[in-house]
């Protein structure tokens, strides 16, 4: 049997599979920057949330006494604490510190936002939707190498991720 004219399938099975190796090697290098990407994208907006509130505290004020539901918790509590959790987790998640529980409280947070807002409306759901969807990825995946979170373990307990 002559095997020479399977030579050239395998050069080019070898060469396709190290070029499939390089791409591979540089979306393992660039997904550390796509998770810190993801993160950032998805604080911003609840950060640019938060600072509304502060901004027009008079109007967050009326919004959560007539027009949000928020459940289980007194208007200006609530108020408060929406703003609060604004402010302060989207930092922690941009940072990547405690970042798979910052991602957890501004996930709930997110699904609360929807159950008390009635008229969100098509387009707003979706939005939230997509942040969902995005902070879940934080969670599941954690914040990556690009985060504090990455760096205190490498650092401090040695983790070896």
């Amino acid at each position: 049997m002559n095997t020479s004219m399977y030579t050239p399938f395998a050069t080019r099975t070898a060469l396709l599979a190290g070029e499939l190796k390089k791409v591979i090697a540089w979306l393992d290098f660039a997904a550390p920057v796509a998770d810190l990407l993801l993160r950032v994208w998805v604080a911003y907006a609840f950060w640019v949330a938060g600072t509304t509130k502060i901004q027009t505290w008079d109007s967050t004020l009326y919004l959560f006494e007539n027009e949000y539901a928020v459940p289980l918790l007194p208007p200006d509590a609530a108020a408060w604490l929406g703003t609060f959790v604004e402010l302060v987790f989207p930092v922690l998640l941009a940072l990547g510190l405690a970042g798979r529980f910052a991602a957890l409280v501004l996930f709930c947070y997110n699904v609360v936002a929807v159950i008390s807002y009635p008229d969100l409306g098509a387009a707003g759901l979706e939005q939230h939707k997509v942040w969902g969807l995005m902070l879940l990825a934080a969670l599941l995946h954690g914040p990556g190498k690009l985060s504090l979170d990455y760096w205190i373990g490498k650092h401090f307990f040695d983790n070896g991720r």
